[in-house]
């Protein structure tokens, strides 16, 4: 295996708020930051300001769209979703895990999906976001 590693930081997406990149590769191994429902904008997936100031969040939405950032991110350092061996769901609330469970289902199986941990966190760095996700990908050779 290659030490030789590359930095990836995916144009058109949501950039770190510190000094890290979407991913990196190391040989054919993915490390993927935690990605959130964060839109290249700054605003997020899954999340609407209602009249009185509150917000409407839909952990629905947000899972959905940290998939596809995941699945972008994977497809720059040239892989898929097919190429996940691990996850780590975040998620604010347990009260959201059903829900939650019913998007990543569209995408993963038991039989070819990643193996997966999934933990409830005081709080992610903005309390509009419910959900991130972080993964490790393998890579055919």
């Amino acid at each position: 295996m290659s030490n030789e590693s590359t930095n990836f930081i995916v144009d058109g997406r949501a950039q770190g708020l510190a000094k890290y990149p979407h991913a990196k590769k190391v040989g054919n191994t993915v490390y993927v930051s935690g990605i959130s429902s964060r839109r290249f904008d700054n605003t997020w997936e899954g999340v609407e300001e209602l009249p009185d100031g509150t917000w409407k969040l839909d952990i629905r939405a947000q899972t959905r769209a940290v998939i596809e950032n995941i699945k972008t991110i994977l497809e720059a350092a040239g892989g898929g979703l097919e190429h996940l061996v691990d996850v780590t769901v975040f998620l604010v609330d347990m009260n959201d895990y059903a829900e939650m469970n019913e998007v990543y289902n569209e995408y993963f199986t038991a039989e070819n999906g990643p193996t997966r941990t999934t933990v409830a966190v005081k709080q992610l760095p903005n309390p509009r976001l419910l959900i991130e996700i972080k993964s490790v990908a393998v890579l055919p050779q």
